[in-house]
């Protein structure tokens, strides 16, 4: 065999082999809000590293005391190599459908207003500031959030990881004048259901008006955490009203 075409091969056996032992990132939906925007849902899927078993977890969310609804999150696992993604997401979606229909969280999606996947590089993972809704020139005010993280208690189960654990604040920046800065959220320690954060960056913005009540806004937050084979992203929201 040549030995160009020797480099070849060894060169994408490297590159599989890298793939194959990388931590994975959910995918991310954003399902809608209440018809009040009392309530604000998303979901994350994907396929668990390590396990390689397909995963798919929602979200309801009171928007005005940022807490799970009861019964909620919906987390579904399929221990079976023969599940699909696809098989994960239905039985979640299932099992949804008894606190908000989708249909009824589809006709309130409200607006992304700012986005930043993981894999972004350019932009100050940090900090978000947005026009909340679609409407040029402009007649809202900006919204901006900062993010920081925090040295904070955490699970037990982290202590040996070798690693350090944070937990996160998350302000509210005032962008008009007189406005203050608020505190969104701010925690105290690491709750178990979030694994051992490693690091947070803000992925998104969604907003929604509805006609008679208070605007409502969600803030998407990427959780880097420690996985199996690399870091895993997995996604939280805070939640609040304008």
């Amino acid at each position: 065999m040549s030995i160009p075409r020797l480099t070849a091969i060894l060169a994408a056996f490297l590159c599989v082999l890298s793939v194959a032992h990388a931590g994975d990132t959910a995918k991310v939906d954003i399902l809608g809000f209440s018809p009040d925007g009392g309530i604000f849902a998303f979901e994350e899927y994907g396929v668990q590293d390590g396990s390689g078993f397909p995963y798919a977890n929602r979200y309801y969310i009171d928007t005005a005391t940022d807490t799970f609804l009861p019964g909620t999150p919906v987390r579904v696992r399929l221990d079976d190599e023969q599940a699909t993604v696809a098989d994960a997401r239905a039985e979640a979606k299932n099992q949804g459908q008894d606190v908000v229909s989708d249909d009824v969280l589809k006709e309130n999606a409200g607006f992304t207003a700012g986005w930043n996947a993981v894999t972004e590089l350019s932009t100050d993972p940090h900090r978000m500031l947005v026009n909340p809704r679609p409407i040029f020139p402009p007649f809202d005010d900006p919204l901006e959030f900062r993010l920081e993280e925090l040295a904070v208690e955490y699970p037990e189960t982290c202590r040996d990881l070798g690693e350090r654990i944070f937990g996160f604040r998350l302000l509210r920046v005032g962008t008009s004048a007189g406005e203050e800065t608020t505190l969104v959220h701010e925690d105290e320690s690491v709750p178990e259901s979030r694994g051992c954060p490693l690091g947070y960056r803000l992925a998104g913005v969604q907003t929604y008006y509805p006609q008679e009540a208070q605007p409502a806004f969600a803030v998407l937050i990427a959780v880097r955490r420690y996985g199996f084979e690399g870091p895993d992203h997995r996604f939280i929201a805070v939640t609040g009203r304008q």
